[in-house]
This record gives structure tokens, sequence and C-alpha cells, in this order.
């Protein structure tokens, strides 16, 4: 009886959980870049006198899916997709190097690259400062080239370059930003494997009716262990009916 419901119980808690990370990643269906949050869960027996048989359902690991997503055209300058795997290094609020896949870039009005959400796009050296009313152009390897207003195609100025790291999808984790960073902490080592396709972006790697299915299914899963504690309770019931007539 006891492992019946301390099963049934935590595992009808974390239904729930994995439901919202689905929920979360359907939310997420038309975000460029992002990667799928995943969730898995195991039996744990409890440790401790008297708890033999009480056996709970936990959280084993979650992360992301590192599938990629479709690259579709937007024919936009500061548009860049990353063909393969890799990620473009960026600032993120509390100052540390993190990393993302959200190729859609802007020029603040400061001056410098970021991305759509306010992060400073990150190059060897630092943020990356753009001349005012340049003309800027990617290259499939990061590197930006700007011309001046009233130059020619001609006048090239090399602005910098792009970092972009491709470090083991192991030793990446996902932050509640959305953002990955390092396991460790530490900001990764550029890449030369990693390459650019510009005026594009990647869509998400969610996909909807995959999601659409799990969801259905972890609603049925959350009604049968819902089911279980009311057999349990039923059981219980019956039981000390039993006791009490044996007395």
């Amino acid at each position: 009886m006891d492992k019946l419901i301390y099963v049934a119980m935590t595992g009808a808690k974390n239904n729930l959980l994995q439901q919202a990370v689905v929920a979360n990643n359907l939310a997420n269906l038309s975000t460029t870049g992002y990667r799928e949050e995943t969730a898995s869960f195991r039996a744990v027996a409890a440790q401790g006198d008297g708890l033999p048989t009480r056996v709970f359902s936990v959280d084993t690991s979650t992360g992301a899916s590192f599938a990629p997503g479709m690259i579709q055209k937007t024919g936009r300058d500061l548009d860049v997709a990353i063909q393969g795997p890799g990620w473009i290094a960026v600032e993120s609020r509390d100052g540390s190097e993190a990393y993302t896949r959200n190729g859609s870039l802007q020029i603040s009005p400061e001056g410098v690259l970021q991305t759509r959400t306010g992060l400073n796009v990150l190059s060897d050296g630092g943020p990356i400062s753009i001349p005012a009313n340049a003309s800027v152009t990617v290259a499939h390897d990061g590197t930006l080239s700007a011309v001046q207003p009233g130059q020619s195609s001609t006048n090239v100025i090399t602005l910098g370059q792009l970092k972009l790291v491709n470090p083991p999808d192991g030793d990446l984790a996902k932050g509640q930003d959305g953002l990955f960073r390092t396991r460790g902490g530490e900001p990764a080592d550029r890449a030369q494997n990693v390459f650019l396709v510009s005026g594009a972006l990647e869509t998400s790697n969610v996909n909807a009716v995959e999601a659409m299915v799990s969801m259905i299914g972890l609603a049925r899963q959350f009604e049968m262990q819902m089911k279980l504690l009311q057999n349990a309770e039923t059981n219980e019931r019956a039981a000390d009916q039993v006791l009490s007539a044996a007395s």
C-alpha cells in the first residue's frame, strides 16, 4: 500500500512538472533559435528506518534537445542563422558569457551590435561597435563589414568578427533566461568550424504535433495516477472494515 501511494503521489506531481515543460515548449514554437526543453524521471527508494516500501518518482535530468531547426530566408542583412552545430556568444544580463542560436541582430542607439532582446553580441575583444548609419553585412565566418554613408562599396571597413563557439552538447546547460552556458562557467573557445547563413534565421526545433501528443499522454498519465490514489483509499477503507469486523 505504501509503495502504491508514494509512487502515484510523486508520479502525479512530476506529470504536472513535465506538462509545464511541454507547455513552455509550445509557447516558444515561434521563438527564433529556441531549443526544446526535455525532462525525464525515475523511481528512487526512500532511505531511512521504516521506509523500505516507499518509492518516490524524482526528476532525474532536465536538459534540452540540440536538434537543428529549419533555416528560413528573411533577406535582412542583420539576420544570421548557424548552419549546423554552433552558437553565437552574447553578454548576458549578469555580465557573463552565454550562447544563443537566435541570430536576429540589431544596432542599439549607442551603436552596439545586440540581439533583439538587447544583449550585446560578443567578439573575442568584447562588444562590437557599429558606425552610425553604416551599411553592415555579416560573412559566413562571422566577420562584420561596413560601408560608410556616401562611400562606394569598395571602401569596406572590417568591424570585427562574431565569436562563434561549438562546445560539446554535454558541456552546456540551459539557464532560466533561455541562454546556454558552459557547466563550469568558463567561456568557451572560438570554433573555426562554425559557419553562418546571412539573411536567414533558424526556427525553433519544437515539433508542434509531437508536443501536443505528449501533452495528451501526460494528461492521461496524471488521470491514471489519480485513479491509483483513489484505489489505494478504497482498499484502505475495505481493510479497515475487515479489521473492524474481525475485532
